[in-house]
């Protein structure tokens, strides 16, 4: 009898890959009991590259500051009882001393009574003077004599020693970061060299076969290895010292020979990828040989970030993060910093925090925290957070975000309307100069390049045309850019305008069919002739527009309601279009001429759009729109646009 293996029971396998889903708060203090307390290792180091470091012990000031009694102003050392009854009306006549104190000049002669010294700023009190007298308040007598118009008080514009630091006083905390202010202090009582928290040093290896450093050439199916240079940028930003090893390929046994190398010389390791479900993650599996007690967290109820897996091997922590550029971000500054900072003897981060309205309801996955980051700006009544919609794997989203909202684990949604507390990613947030919501042209960006160039902020935020159009009418953005067909009038943009909203002319972009050159079923047709041919292939796929996109309405338009095979691939851009159709993902799609002729492909023209702008009256006149009309008009901006393929209106 033929005995059938048994398939592996589905849950052993989820078991081994996440062993239970913890929550945020659940992971990150499970993760730092088994790291804290611990002594902070410290490091002598001189002034100048102690910046940014924090303090390991107390320092007392070793002499007092000033070390004498100085002079504040430029004048003249006296007797303030010589001058008690000197006026604007009746000076009093001192003679003068035969030296002049300069700074760094020791006194040599007493001021004794009825005579005076003069002093410069920052010059030591000579014995027998107790003030000193404005040289403005002074006139001269001769050679020999100087006339005082101003009766002074005993200690008038004089520092005293310790007056600034004491001998003995506290000067600096444990614990203190050293800024240029406490360097300062520090240069001030002699002081060269102070004792600080050593850096902890933090290996990084990336992980995974499609991984090519910036600067190699690219493979097909590869990707650059981006969470290596913005993790260890990341590190450096919060106190370590990053020692970037490099991608390491799927290769179990070469992954843990590095992995080990790495716990060997640094203090801390940080991996990305290799913790999911996919066959090839092994980063977690090797976890457990490395060293006691291991995985104390694999699987966090994060959004972006589940796959989060934190170690600790032999007192060392270990920390896999999701491979996807923003969830190894967002899962590092909000689970990893707070660890990275202790280590580093740094207090937790300050983050500065604004309110902001959500325009539009944001779904959440109920049962995990939800970070999600948002591009700021100036709305009617306070700043506004527009939701990014790149998802996971896109680095420009938390390149260009200003910052990210929260929504907790028991909420499915956060409603529009909401006003919400967006954690800023800087200090300090500049709202743009000028804010673009709506479809997004290549063209756009040769536009405000003068105004970005001319120290402009400019803000474009890509959610198509309709939820541009959108976004104006709630007086959410300064202009939106449209290219939308009325079925109707068979005319472009003027019938979406409603009050409030004016029509810029921008640009002419032909729309066509896009496909791969030497294809028979579309060369030499015409668009309505290749879509015909196209349909009547069932091996054909196509690549479709999202919702909202002026080039949808073009697209279904020619469909005529039928569905083909490809029609539910629906992405946001004209590129993605291009590039599904040059990798073979797809066979046609609608894009424009400028995209088709950058990748490669063939392109047959079907309509010339109106790339035009919903102007919102009410900001017309603000500066910057002012300065966008400008550059719309410039010859430089309309040769740049006929230079990539457009038509300037």
């Amino acid at each position: 009898m033929t005995m059938i293996p048994k398939p592996p029971d589905r849950r052993a396998l989820e078991q081994e890959q996440f062993l239970r889903i913890l929550s945020r708060e659940e992971a990150l203090a499970r993760f730092e009991a088994a790291l804290f307390p611990r002594a902070i290792p410290s490091e002598r180091r001189r002034l100048a590259d102690a910046l940014g470091a924090a303090l390991v012990e107390d320092i007392t000031a070793p002499i007092d500051v000033p070390p004498f009694d100085r002079s504040n102003v430029d004048g003249f050392a006296v007797r303030s009882g010589d001058l008690s009854a000197a006026g604007e009306g009746a000076p009093v006549r001192l003679v003068l001393n035969g030296e002049t104190i300069h700074c760094g000049t020791a006194p040599a002669l007493q001021v004794a009574a009825g005579t005076i010294t003069p002093i410069a700023t920052g010059g030591p009190l000579p014995r027998g003077a107790d003030a000193v007298v404005m040289v403005e308040h002074t006139q001269p007598a001769g050679s020999q004599a100087i006339d005082v118009r101003r009766a002074v008080s005993p200690g008038q514009f004089v520092s005293y020693a310790g007056s600034d630091i004491a001998r003995g006083e506290a000067l600096l905390r444990a614990g203190t970061i050293i800024g240029s202010r406490e360097i300062g202090m520090l240069a001030a009582c002699g002081i060269a060299e102070v004792n600080v928290a050593r850096k902890p040093r933090v290996a990084v290896i990336s992980t995974g076969d499609e991984l090519a450093q910036p600067g190699e050439a690219l493979a097909p199916a590869a990707i650059y290895d981006t969470n290596g240079a913005i993790v260890a940028a990341a590190i450096d930003e919060n106190g370590g010292e990053a020692i970037f090893l490099g991608a390491i390929p799927d290769d179990e046994a070469k992954l843990e020979a590095a992995m080990r190398d790495a716990l060997a010389e640094a203090d801390m390791l940080v991996l990305s990828g290799g913790t999911s479900k996919g066959a090839g993650d092994l980063s977690h599996r090797i976890i457990g040989r490395l060293g006691q007690p291991g995985v104390i967290a694999h699987g966090v109820a994060l959004k972006p970030g589940k796959p989060l897996c934190l170690a600790v091997c032999d007192g060392k922590p270990v920390v896999i993060l999701p491979g996807f550029p923003t969830s190894a971000m967002f899962t590092f500054h909000d689970m990893i910093v707070p660890v990275l900072r202790r280590l580093a003897g740094l207090p937790p981060r300050s983050d500065a925090k604004v309110s902001a309205t959500v325009p539009v309801r944001i779904a959440s996955e109920l049962g995990r925290t939800e970070f999600v980051m948002v591009s700021l700006v100036e709305g009617r009544e306070g700043l506004i957070a527009y939701p990014s919609g790149k998802g996971s794997g896109a680095i420009t989203s938390f390149a260009q975000a200003d910052g990210f909202l929260r929504i907790e684990a028991l909420a499915d949604q956060m409603p529009a309307g909401t006003e919400a507390e967006v954690t800023l990613f800087t200090p300090h947030v500049r709202v743009p100069d000028l804010v673009i919501v709506g479809s997004h042209c290549t063209g756009l960006d040769l536009v405000t390049a003068q105004l970005s160039h001319g120290g402009l902020i400019v803000r474009s935020i890509a959610v198509g045309s309709l939820g541009g159009l959108a976004a104006a009418k709630r007086g959410e953005c300064d202009l939106a850019p449209i290219h939308l067909l009325d079925d109707k009038t068979e005319t472009y943009n003027t019938p979406y305008l409603v009050e409030g909203l004016e029509l810029v002319p921008g640009w002419r972009r032909m729309q066509g069919i896009v496909f791969r050159m030497g294809d028979q079923r579309f060369e030499g047709l015409g668009a309505k002739e290749a879509v015909a041919a196209a349909l009547a292939d069932p091996a054909c796929i196509m690549v479709n527009r999202n919702q909202g996109a002026g080039t949808r309405i073009l697209i279904d338009r020619l469909l005529g309601g039928t569905r083909p095979e490809g029609y539910w691939n629906q992405p946001r851009s004209h590129n993605a279009v291009a590039a599904a159709v040059a990798q073979h993902r797809a066979d046609w799609g609608m894009t424009i001429a400028p995209v088709a002729d950058a990748a490669g492909l063939g392109f047959i023209p079907f309509a010339e759009e109106h790339y035009d702008f919903a102007l919102v009256t009410a900001r017309k006149q603000r500066p910057a729109v002012q300065a966008f009309l400008d550059a719309l008009g410039s010859n430089e901006a309309r040769a740049a646009l006929k230079r990539a393929g457009f038509r300037p209106a």
